[in-house]
């Protein structure tokens, strides 16, 4: 494949983080161009409604707030392209983006890659995603006022999203599949002495039914071999979150769980490459923090590109 034209900025990904940095680097006068390989937007596309994104009194869906982002960052002539990124050289002042249908030759790279969540690959789930099962307490949370839910998992996350959906839901069970939680142990005296949350221990769920909307769960206890089901309105899934950083595994920093590590300014440890969104290291995933990140990440790429413009010559 030939050499396509050079970019001043390469931007893996196409959700929240790396429109936001499109919309930056383009405006700052950058030229910049996005990589997606399927759906721009990202995972927040099937969230029907977003209640907390600053500036929007009434609920918007994900899809919505992403088209606006796009319709932002091309207004300022970032390109937007749906091919996927096979390989990253990154050895160089330069660095080089090869793709499925070309390859890019760019000052900078902003890996907005994202994570997804670990799922647990049963019937009904891809069904019902965004219709009753979530994977994100803060993002849903609020749509289950006065109904019953229930959190699957057993770690930090799903304890501490728990206890998040006790403010909102009139009852929460949390479903495990051992017969004591890994939490933290301040986090397990939390939830035992919350009336609302109801522990169902040593059961896996086996399938997710209902009509329209989540109904009910099917209940498998490892102990007793027998099955049950267990009526609701919502399921929230936290069994993991999995980084998709295999672009540039072994380049940059990672944590134990391979997020990728940044200074305050979304720098890796590589120049000219920076990272955004959910792929890096962070307390908050959330729409308004991949957008805080992007936006540093761009402003940073652009101040990194004319400190150094002299050597691009």
């Amino acid at each position: 494949m030939e050499l396509n034209t050079q970019y001043d900025v390469a931007i893996v990904g196409g959700g929240p983080a790396g429109l936001s940095a499109a919309i930056y680097a383009a405006r700052g006068g950058l030229k910049t161009i996005i990589f997606e390989k399927t759906l721009v937007g990202g995972q927040i596309t099937i969230t029907a409604e977003v209640e907390n994104y600053p500036g929007f009194e009434e609920s918007v869906s994900g899809f919505d707030i992403v088209e606006k982002m796009q319709k932002q960052a091309e207004k300022f002539d970032a390109e937007i392209k749906i091919e996927e990124v096979k390989a990253i050289g990154l050895e160089g002042l330069c660095k080089i983006v090869e793709t499925n249908k070309g390859i890019y030759k760019v000052k900078s790279v902003i890996i907005a890659s994202g994570a997804h969540p670990r799922k647990l690959a049963i019937p009904g789930e891809e069904k019902y995603t965004g219709r009753g099962v979530s994977y994100c307490a803060t993002c849903d949370g609020a749509l289950y006022r006065g109904k019953v839910v229930a959190v699957i998992g057993g770690g930090d996350s799903a304890v501490e999203e728990a206890m998040f959906l006790t403010k909102f839901a009139s009852k929460v069970y949390i479903i495990h599949r051992r017969d004591q939680l890994r939490a933290v142990k301040i986090l397990q005296e939390r939830v035992f002495a919350n009336e609302k949350i109801e522990m169902i221990w040593d059961s896996v769920v086996q399938e997710i039914q209902g009509g329209d909307f989540v109904e009910n769960l099917l209940l498998y206890n490892k102990k007793t071999k027998k099955t049950s089901e267990l009526s609701l309105n919502g399921v929230f899934i936290f069994v993991g979150i999995i980084p998709s950083s295999d672009l540039v595994e072994s380049r940059v920093d990672f944590d134990d769980q391979n997020f990728i590590k940044t200074d305050e300014t979304m720098h890796t440890k590589i120049p000219g490459v920076y990272a955004a969104g959910d792929v890096t290291h962070k307390v908050l995933r959330q729409i308004i923090t991949a957008g805080s990140d992007g936006a540093t990440a761009a402003f940073s790429a652009e101040k990194w590109i004319e400190e150094n413009k002299d050597k691009f010559k």
